[in-house]
C-alpha cells in the first residue's frame, strides 16, 4: 500500500487547557463530508473530552468513531491501549477518512509517533501531522518555567522543571504549532508570546495564531509530514532514557451535588485553581431545578462555564469535576475549596 492510499491520522497535542478538544470541534463542524475517527486520551479516571466531543452533532462523527482512552496517557500505553484501538478503526467495513488522535495535556507526542512505525500499523495509517496547541496566555504568564528547555536539543534541566520538560517535548514533535486564545492577550503580549514561540521551535515547524480552536481544517489536515518518518527531526529530552513516567503529576475527581447557587460554585473553582500546584479543573454539574448540564473548564484560575447540552432523560444528573495538577497538591484543601467546609477529604485516583 503506497503513503497515497494510506488513511491519514494527525495527532493534537498541547498542554493542560489549551484548547485541544475545542480545536477538534471545529474540526468536526467544518469537516465538509470527510468522516473522521476520534482517539480521545485523558489523563485521570474521569472522561471529559469525549462527553464534550458526543455533542458535535455532525454527520462526519458519530459517538462510535469516538473512542476513549482514559486514566494514562497514550504515550506510556502504546502497546496495551493504542494499537488495539488502532485495529479496531483499520478492520471496520467502513474506514475513516482521517484519524485524530488527541492525547492526554501530560502526554509526550514522540513515543506515540514512533508507534506508527511499527508493523501491525506501518502499511496503514501515516502521521499526516503532530499539531502541538498552546495556551497564549500561558505563554504570557511564563506558566511553562523557563523557555531555555522548550527549545530542540536543549539541555535537559540540572533541576527538577516537569513542566517545562513536557510542554518542550510537545513543541519539538510538532510540525505546525497553533497559539491559541489569542483574544486574551492584547497586541503587545501577543507578539512577545509569537517571539517566544518562534524562538522555540524545531527546523521547519510552523506556527499560527487562533481563537477558541478557529484554525483552517484544509491546514490542520493536510500537512502531508509522514512524521513517522521523521523521528530524528523531532528532539526530545527523553531520548536517552530508557523509559519515561509522570510521577510529577497526579489527579483525583471529585463528585459535585446539584448546585443551589451556581455563582458561588463558580467562585469557588476559581479559587481551587488559582491554589499551589493545581493545574486544571474540569467537569460537569447539574443546576438544581434545570434541564441543562453545566460544564467547567478551568486552566489555574482561569475558569469559564457554558451549558453544554440537556440532559437525557435516562442519565442520572451525576456532576463531577476532575482535578490535575502536580505532585503534592493539598487534595484535602482543594476538595474543601470546590465542595465546602463539610467536603471529605478527596481520596487518590491517580
Amino acid at each position: 500500500m503506497t503513503i497515497a492510499k494510506k488513511i491519514p491520522v494527525t495527532v493534537v497535542t498541547g498542554f493542560l487547557g489549551a484548547g485541544k478538544t475545542t480545536l477538534i470541534r471545529h474540526l468536526l463542524a467544518n469537516a465538509r463530508g470527510k468522516k473522521l475517527a476520534l482517539v480521545i486520551n485523558e489523563f485521570g479516571e474521569l472522561g471529559i473530552d469525549r462527553e464534550l466531543l458526543l455533542g458535535c452533532g455532525d454527520a462526519a462523527c458519530t459517538e462510535d468513531d469516538i473512542v476513549e482512552l482514559a486514566n494514562g496517557c497514550i504515550c506510556c500505553t502504546v502497546a496495551d491501549d493504542f494499537l488495539p484501538t488502532m485495529e479496531i478503526l483499520l478492520s471496520r467495513p467502513v474506514r475513516p477518512d482521517h484519524i485524530v488522535i488527541e492525547t492526554s495535556g501530560l502526554a509526550l507526542p514522540k513515543p506515540l509517533v514512533k508507534a506508527f512505525a511499527w508493523p501491525e500499523v506501518a502499511d496503514r495509517v501515516t502521521v499526516d501531522g503532530v499539531i502541538a496547541v498552546v495556551d497564549a496566555a500561558g505563554i504570557a504568564e511564563s506558566r511553562f518555567d523557563d523557555p531555555e528547555y522548550w527549545k530542540p536539543g536543549g539541555a535537559t534541566p540540572e533541576h527538577d522543571l516537569p513542566l517545562a520538560e513536557v510542554f518542550g517535548d510537545q513543541l519539538a514533535c510538532a510540525d505546525l504549532v497553533i497559539l491559541n486564545k489569542t483574544d486574551l492577550l492584547d497586541p503587545a503580549q501577543r507578539e512577545a508570546a509569537q517571539n517566544t514561540l518562534l524562538a522555540s521551535l524545531r527546523r521547519g515547524s510552523k506556527l499560527m495564531a487562533a481563537t477558541h480552536g478557529a484554525a483552517d481544517p484544509a491546514i490542520i489536515l493536510g500537512l502531508e509530514a509522514s512524521a513517522e518518518s521523521d523521528l530524528a527531526a523531532r528532539p526530545s529530552h527523553h531520548d536517552a532514557l530508557p523509559d519515561h513516567n509522570h510521577d510529577d503529576f497526579e489527579s483525583f475527581v471529585l463528585p459535585v451535588a446539584p448546585l443551589s447557587n451556581r455563582a458561588h460554585f463558580e467562585r469557588a473553582l476559581a479559587e481551587a485553581g488559582a491554589l499551589p500546584r493545581v493545574l486544571r479543573i474540569k467537569g460537569f454539574a447539574a443546576v438544581a431545578g434545570k434541564n441543562m448540564r453545566l460544564a467547567v473548564q478551568g486552566v489555574g484560575p482561569h475558569l469559564s462555564t457554558y451549558i453544554d447540552r440537556p440532559w437525557r432523560g435516562d442519565e442520572l444528573r451525576d456532576g463531577a469535576v476532575v482535578v490535575i495538577g502536580e505532585k503534592g497538591m493539598d487534595r484535602e484543601r482543594i476538595a474543601r475549596t470546590i465542595l465546602g467546609a463539610d467536603a471529605l477529604p478527596a481520596s487518590a485516583e491517580n
